[in-house]
Order: structure tokens, then C-alpha cells, then sequence
């Protein structure tokens, strides 16, 4: 065998099965706390993986204080640009004109399931392109907490002493769409 020879194939008993080969080294798993963040992400980008993902896809985060305040951070940095700040679809891309019919999460999109907006996020959907290689799975996570925020008008849920959102007898306040 000649010591020099390098191959650029794959044993074909390797192909098709994991590997028992080290991670390449500065790689980081994705196990751990953000094991519910796990891939594959499992609708496809189809208008039918959209509507089964508003049907079956559930957030795994819940809504406390600290969740919503990062979405928020988040949003401001990602999404307020078109979206606005406060989610009504007029950020500054639309009021000068680049982008028109963002719909707002107040009117439109009151009712959107947390799925559906997953799904979008993850692969766009209209002029709203994917964010899935700015955003992590649970950084998107985070943004839809604070979204449905935005769709019950934006005014912060009461939180009690540990953080947690207090349900609203009214409304179930931050349950919804979930």
C-alpha cells in the first residue's frame, strides 16, 4: 500500500451511518440545556409543513420575565427594522417605502400560532426572508415569547416574584397560541 495515497471517498460502510470519529476539535454539541432545541427541525417548507407546524409545533421555552426581555432585545435588533418596534408593521424599512404590507401582530397576525411563526422564522415566508442562519433555534424562541406580547398590545404581563407570567383569568395571558 503506498503510504501517500489519500482518498477522497468515504468507506462505503460509512456512507450512510454515524460516525464513531471524534468531533472536529473547537466544535460545540448541541446536547445539554438546549436539548428541547433539537435538530432536525422536522416541517418542511411547504404550505403544508406551515399549517402542520401551526397545528402541532409548541414552544418549549415558557413565558417568564427573563424570556420575554431577551426576546425583546432580540426583536429590537432583528425585527423592529421592519416589523417596528412595536410590531405594527411600520419599522423603518416600510415608512420609507423599501417594504409595504407588513402585516401588525395587534390586527393581522393577532391569532398567529406560535408554530406558524416558528416556521417562518426558520424559513421566511413572502418578502420576509429565513432567519435561521441569524437566529438559533432557541433565540427564535425567544423572539416569539416577546411577540406575543405584541399581539396582546404590547403591554407587559405581570410577572410574580420568581419571574413567571401570572395568568390573566380573562385572557390566559401569555398561554395563548401555544
Amino acid at each position: 500500500m503506498d503510504p501517500y495515497y489519500v482518498t477522497e471517498e468515504v468507506a462505503s460502510s460509512q456512507r450512510n451511518t454515524q460516525s464513531a470519529r471524534k468531533p472536529v476539535a473547537g466544535t460545540i454539541p448541541f446536547v445539554g440545556a438546549n436539548k428541547a432545541f433539537g435538530l432536525p427541525y422536522a416541517y418542511p417548507n411547504t404550505p403544508e409543513g406551515y399549517e402542520a407546524a401551526g397545528a402541532g409545533l409548541v414552544s418549549p421555552l415558557t413565558a417568564t420575565k427573563a424570556h420575554i426581555e431577551a426576546g425583546m432585545e432580540i426583536y429590537t435588533k432583528m425585527c423592529s427594522q421592519c416589523h417596528g418596534e412595536e410590531g405594527k408593521g411600520d419599522g423603518a424599512l416600510s415608512r420609507n417605502g423599501h417594504i409595504a404590507g407588513i402585516p401588525s401582530y395587534s390586527d393581522k397576525l393577532k391569532d398567529l400560532p406560535v408554530g406558524k411563526m416558528y416556521h417562518t422564522l426558520t424559513y421566511g415566508k413572502g418578502l420576509m426572508g429565513s432567519h435561521a442562519s441569524q437566529l438559533s433555534q432557541k433565540d427564535r424562541w425567544l423572539v416569539i415569547e416577546y411577540i406575543k406580547v405584541l399581539q396582546q398590545g404590547g403591554e407587559m404581563p405581570e410577572f410574580d416574584d420568581a419571574g413567571n407570567v401570572v395568568e390573566s383569568a380573562a385572557d390566559g395571558a401569555m398561554a395563548m397560541n401555544n
